[in-house]
């Protein structure tokens, strides 16, 4: 049996990779989130290297390369977004709100900043 959000919802596998559930699965790394280190806290909360065969490298990488990791929201009206390019002043936010230096930020955000 697969993990659904609704009773009522059997989807085969070619469902689920075309998206036909219901909600949102997105993931570090990818567009609307593209910081790979917040995959540390997952790994945290759901202490996954004890409750799986899951690792995570220094890099940001899960062992086995099949591994996979997301935010998972039910919400029927919920959809996909790109963070798309950041600005000085947000950068500084979000270190600041994450508790990390600038360089730190700046090389996790690389691709999001507008110099």
């Amino acid at each position: 049996d697969l993990w659904a959000y609704e009773p009522q919802e059997t989807l085969d596998n070619e469902a689920l990779i075309a998206e036909k559930y219901r909600g949102i699965r997105p993931a570090p790394g990818y567009p609307a989130c593209p910081d790979h280190s917040e995959k540390e806290k997952i790994f945290a909360l759901l202490d996954a290297q004890n409750n799986s065969r899951m690792e995570l490298t220094s890099g940001f990488a899960m062992l086995p390369a099949s591994s996979v990791s997301g935010y998972y929201f039910a919400h029927p009206e919920s959809s996909y977004f790109v963070l798309g390019n950041i600005l000085e002043d947000q950068l500084v936010d979000y270190a600041q709100r994450k508790q990390i230096s600038m360089e730190r930020a700046r090389r996790l955000l690389a691709a999001n900043i507008v110099l």
